[in-house]
């Protein structure tokens, strides 16, 4: 049996029949999103060209390694 999460659509919304209140959150609500996701995405960029981090007091090394081969695990542990 597959334990799959459905994918629910997004909401639509007819901006034109909206309050001017209800577009101005609406508004508010998308530009917060993507502030959000500008700033994620250029911590992800800075992360990816660091050549070595310091993590609880230890350093890891990304010299030709790969962010994929690095887990929560790995850090806990030592």
């Amino acid at each position: 049996m597959s334990t799959k999460k459905k994918k629910t659509n997004p909401k639509k919304v007819n901006f034109l029949e909206l309050s001017d209140s209800e577009k101005a959150h609406l508004l508010k609500e998308a530009k917060d999103n993507l502030r959000l996701k500008l700033v994620e995405a250029k911590f992800w960029q800075s992360l990816a060209e660091t050549e070595k981090i310091t993590i609880n007091g230890q350093t890891i090394q990304f010299e030709d390694s790969n962010l994929k081969e690095l887990a929560c695990e790995e850090l806990m542990e030592r």
